[in-house]
């Protein structure tokens, strides 16, 4: 059972990657106020965490039974990703007066969408909750197991994401600009590899 529990929370960790959502989070919300900064980690994290888990366990019949394949799924989260990454780069935004864009942040709610769809809840977590999920069967506590690490993973994000706070203070408002056109560009290769994947396996 232990090497299943690593095994579950080795593979989680590298395909959620709460490290990298520091940055990603930064340029997404690095304008915000803290408070309104902890909010939407807390939902992000909470919203991924319930997509988990429902995938754990219904996933397999859903896909089924609507008929789509986690490569399509690649496909699709590749596309919206790519909206969000032309917008950090070219920073829409600044083109608003001052008070648009205050509205604009506010009304705006990234904590469902990219943050926990796709970008900690993406197609490669889904795919690898529903292997595990297949997996643990064959193990005594399996299903506990998986969602043991798959929270243990979660929490780790939301501390990470908590951290960017911290990061924001450091880098000051010019930093945090940098940051987000250079994320944007990175933001885009993953939309990129998101679609080539999903197209070399829907082919």
């Amino acid at each position: 059972m232990l090497e299943f529990f690593l095994k579950s929370f080795l593979t989680l960790f590298v395909v959620m990657d709460p490290v990298g959502l520091v940055p990603v989070f930064l340029a997404l919300a690095g304008d915000r106020p803290p408070r309104e900064q902890a909010r939407i980690a807390r939902k992000a994290v909470l919203v991924a965490g319930g997509l988990l888990t429902f995938f754990f366990f219904f996933g397999r019949g859903l896909l089924s039974y609507l008929g789509i394949s986690l490569d399509a799924l690649r496909v699709a989260g590749g596309i919206l990703l790519f909206r969000i990454a032309t917008e950090m780069v070219f920073a829409h935004h600044e083109r608003e007066t001052e008070e648009e864009a205050r509205e604009a942040l506010e009304r705006a709610d990234i904590s469902v969408f990219p943050l926990a769809i796709p970008l900690i809840a993406g197609p490669g977590a889904l795919a690898s909750v529903l292997v595990l999920g297949g997996e643990a069967s064959r193990v005594p506590l399996g299903v506990g197991v998986v969602l043991l690490t798959a929270f243990l993973v979660l929490a780790l994000a939301y501390l990470f994401l908590r951290a960017a706070i911290r990061v924001r203070r450091a880098l000051g408002r010019t930093g945090v600009n940098v940051v987000t056109r250079v994320l944007g560009i990175l933001l885009a290769a993953l939309a990129v590899e998101y679609v080539a994947r999903g197209v070399r396996g829907l082919l």
